[in-house]
């Protein structure tokens, strides 16, 4: 997270002033400092300066920022707090400390990360700092996330957002990239039916480098708005989408970006033990290639494929995989090389 220009909406901020006061952060003296930080469309998120040090802000947005219009609920923001909570009982080095709620709001608080001890994920990936050793670990702190939570009607009965997914991700990933492509429609509305109905462990929803500071004790994740009890096939096919997605952004280093997606998928499928490793892996077979799609011709494009036979390289290999599942998703990596090497 990093800071850009300071914010300029005054009366928001005011907002959150009062709040922090109600909270008890701050003293009814104290006039806090603001500064934007840069990295999301679904939220607005501050460094704000207290008397005792920095903490951060995020405060969740009811339209998100992006070109289509999407919109998600409020209430999403509650869920990432708890989501934070339960992976952190877990984990605790694996997310920011929560140092208070506001869910009247629709914000919280959180320990601040210095970016020179957590540098994110992606900004490293794309300086070309590319170890499997990063991709090994997140894949570690994902299994204990999701084998500590599986098959919990406790953790099942916490996480009621159904509706949040599928406002959130079903929707704007996979029905978009279908109206967009109505030839593969069919399997893809398909896909949105079998996900919804997987309540498996808790799932992030959005485990993508720009959401992972890699810090001194390990991967730290942020950006848990997406947070749902379902399937953690999801969270695993999201990550390995978004290293396939970086070999168009940097080709120099797609050895390297490849051999991260094997040794994340490896260490994860081995040390599934809540159900049978091969069903998770075809699970995560058949939704990376959706997602890939969905960067491309979904709500949120991804910002960094944008030419033309970058976006004909996503759609081909979608095409072929969507409408022809493959169940190992070492196949998936060979097939991704040699759609790579294609000529346009």
């Amino acid at each position: 997270m990093h800071g850009c220009v300071p914010d300029n909406e005054p009366a928001r901020l005011a907002a959150v002033s009062v709040a922090l006061r109600r909270l008890g952060l701050i003293g009814a003296e104290v006039e806090p400092r603001f500064q934007r930080l840069t990295g999301g469309v679904s939220s607005d998120i501050w460094r704000v300066e207290l008397p005792d040090g920095p903490v951060c802000v995020k405060m969740a947005l009811d339209r998100l920022r992006v070109t289509q219009d999407w919109r998600a609920p409020l209430e999403r923001n509650a869920y990432e707090v708890e989501w934070m909570r339960v992976a952190g009982t877990e984990v605790p080095d694996a997310v920011p400390e929560i140092l208070a709620e506001d869910r009247e709001a629709n914000f919280f608080v959180m320990g601040y990360l210095p970016p020179r001890r957590y540098p994110v994920w992606k900004d490293q990936l794309r300086d070309g700092v590319v170890e499997t050793a990063t991709a090994r670990a997140v894949a570690d702190r994902l299994l204990r996330i999701h084998g500590a939570t599986a098959n919990d009607p406790v953790i099942e009965r916490r996480f009621q957002t159904d509706e949040i997914f599928h406002a959130i991700r079903l929707a704007p990933y996979f029905e978009a990239a279908a109206e967009a492509q109505p030839n593969l429609a069919d399997a893809l509305l398909a896909l949105v039916r079998t996900t919804k109905n997987q309540k498996i462990a808790l799932v992030h929803g959005d485990v993508s480098p720009k959401n992972i500071l890699i810090g001194p004790n390990g991967p730290v994740f942020l950006d848990a708005e997406c947070a749902w009890y379902g399937d953690p096939a999801f969270d695993l096919a999201f990550c390995l989408n978004h290293l396939l997605l970086k070999c168009l952004w940097r080709p120099g280093l797609i050895t390297g970006f490849m051999d991260c997606f094997d040794a994340m998928a490896e260490r994860y499928v081995h040390g599934v033990d809540w159900e049978q490793p091969g069903e998770l892996e075809a699970r995560t077979a058949r939704l990376l290639p959706a997602l890939l799609l969905a960067r491309v011709d979904g709500k949120s494009p991804v910002e960094y494929v944008t030419a033309d036979q970058d976006k004909d390289h996503v759609r081909r290999f979608a095409a072929m995989h969507v409408l022809e599942p493959v169940a190992a998703l070492a196949e998936l990596s060979r097939n991704w090389l040699l759609e790579l090497r294609r000529p346009s």
